[in-house]
């Protein structure tokens, strides 16, 4: 079974973000196909339905509490937002990295989580993990799932990467930082097979692929992406881009390993 895991980060008028008017028609056209929205984590437990899509948000702007999440529950959606905790208006003594925009408040990600928005980790700062030395990598997961779990009160056992950038040696970490499920982008369907036992198996579970939804997606290019139909076509770009960065990040990680900065 082919499964759509859509990549969202922000929904307002801004130039990088996914219109309102566009993202309401996006989430009708899911409605008007039968496609049944599940959290992420649903990936790694049990039976899906018959036409499943999986909805996420990365970083955590405040947009989606206030312009997503009525959309998603006027419709009885389920969706998953990826948190860097350290960008949170509120973050006060834990506030790191630079956040791009208006980001939640943790008031309103508990509203967000209260009505049944799951919420995973992205981790705390929003650092290029991959390029990171061991110490720091398992700083920004602890720290990021330590925040989540103790302010919202429930488990988060599913990542995003910031960036889409992970390695061998991040999703080890990532495993045994407690996570169970991630996605990086990849800009291809995800697998997700239920065997004649009822088990399932699909992609790598810490390296599952997301579509980018972005402002240029037409409703029409929409429906391609999550019928799963001309993916090579509509993503070519991204895959060529995806390339050429692998190269240079482990270029640069192994230029900071010979240094001494790894």
């Amino acid at each position: 079974m082919s499964v759509p895991v859509l990549m969202y980060h922000s929904v307002t008028t801004a130039s990088l973000a996914v219109d309102p008017a566009a993202f309401a028609d996006q989430m009708a056209l899911l409605a008007d196909r039968g496609f049944t929205p599940v959290p992420f984590g649903a990936l790694s437990h049990g039976p899906l339905p018959a036409k499943p899509v999986v909805i996420t948000f990365d970083d955590g702007y405040a947009d989606f509490h206030d312009t997503a999440l009525p959309i998603l529950a006027s419709a009885g959606f389920a969706a998953t937002v990826f948190v860097t905790t350290g960008w949170l208006a509120d973050a006060g003594p834990d506030a790191a990295g630079t956040p791009l925009d208006s980001m939640l408040s943790w008031t309103r990600l508990r509203e967000a989580a209260s009505a049944g928005i799951e919420v995973g980790g992205h981790s705390h700062s929003h650092p290029q993990l991959d390029q990171l030395p061991a110490p720091e990598l398992r700083e920004e997961l602890a720290r990021n799932k330590e925040l989540l779990e103790d302010r919202l009160g429930v488990p988060v056992t599913t990542m995003a990467y910031p960036y889409g950038y992970s390695s061998l040696r991040v999703r080890r970490a990532v495993a045994a930082g407690g996570y169970t499920l991630a996605c990086a982008v990849a800009n291809r369907a995800a697998r997700h097979d239920i065997g004649t036992s009822g088990t399932t198996s699909h992609d790598d579970v810490l390296a599952v692929p997301r579509l980018t939804v972005r402002w240029s997606t037409s409703l029409e290019t929409f429906g391609r992406i999550v019928d799963t139909r001309d993916l090579s076509r509509i993503y070519r770009r991204d895959h060529a881009l995806t390339r050429g960065y692998a190269i240079v990040r482990r270029t640069r990680y192994a230029a900071r390993r010979v240094t001494g900065h790894a």
